[in-house]
């Protein structure tokens, strides 16, 4: 028995507590510095990585968007100068009042009497149209024109009103002629007569809005 008690005082010693006391303390240090310190810097460091990661990628697809975008609106940019020739070709670049005073130039130069100039309608695109029918869609009444229908009545020969209405269909805007009736008061309308006819039509000409 004294000899096992002398084995167990010698387990612990001046020189081994000495040695051993600042090893434990050190791990106890290390081990709260780890607990406190360290898993709550990596937490932090992991959580910015992750925010770093995030941001970018949100700038790889903000930089993707605004190529997108870049190409959406050079298509945009195409089509709406597309747009504004078809509107040009349909409605031409003068208003309808300089057209009107056109026509009425037109006339004179061809010797046209004209009896009377009724406005009729004004028709403006709608969108909801191209729901319809298409054969009751207007195909030349597009975005940003308009149609005026205009009643005319005239007195004037046969080759005068030729001239008139071919001059009248080569202007700018688009001009259509309708319903044209003739009467004369000779039963037989050739070239050769004076200014005996009397003419009666409907004129659509279109314009921008």
């Amino acid at each position: 028995m004294t000899n096992s008690m002398k084995k167990k005082n010698n387990l612990i010693t001046p020189e081994k507590a000495a040695y051993y006391l600042p090893v434990f303390i050190s791990s106890g240090i290390a081990i709260l510095i780890i607990i406190f310190y360290v898993f709550p810097q990596y937490i932090k460091t992991t959580k910015v990585n992750l925010e770093l990661s995030e941001l970018i990628k949100k700038k790889n697809d903000l930089d993707n968007l605004k190529s997108e975008y870049k190409l959406v609106n050079q298509k945009f940019s195409k089509l709406n100068k597309k747009r504004s020739r078809i509107i040009d070709l349909i409605s031409g670049k003068s208003n309808l009042d300089t057209l009107i005073a056109q026509i009425g130039k037109i006339g004179k130069n061809n010797n046209i009497e004209f009896v009377s100039i009724i406005p009729k309608e004004v028709t403006y695109f709608d969108a909801n149209n191209s729901e319809q029918d298409s054969s009751t869609v207007d195909p030349l009444l597009v975005e940003g024109t308009k149609k005026f229908l205009i009643d005319l009545k005239l007195k004037t020969d046969f080759v005068n009103l030729l001239s008139f209405l071919r001059e009248v269909e080569f202007q700018e805007n688009t001009v259509l002629i309708e319903n044209i009736e003739v009467r004369s008061n000779n039963q037989k309308i050739d070239a050769k007569q004076g200014g005996n006819l009397q003419i009666k039509l409907i004129m659509k000409i279109y314009g921008k809005i």
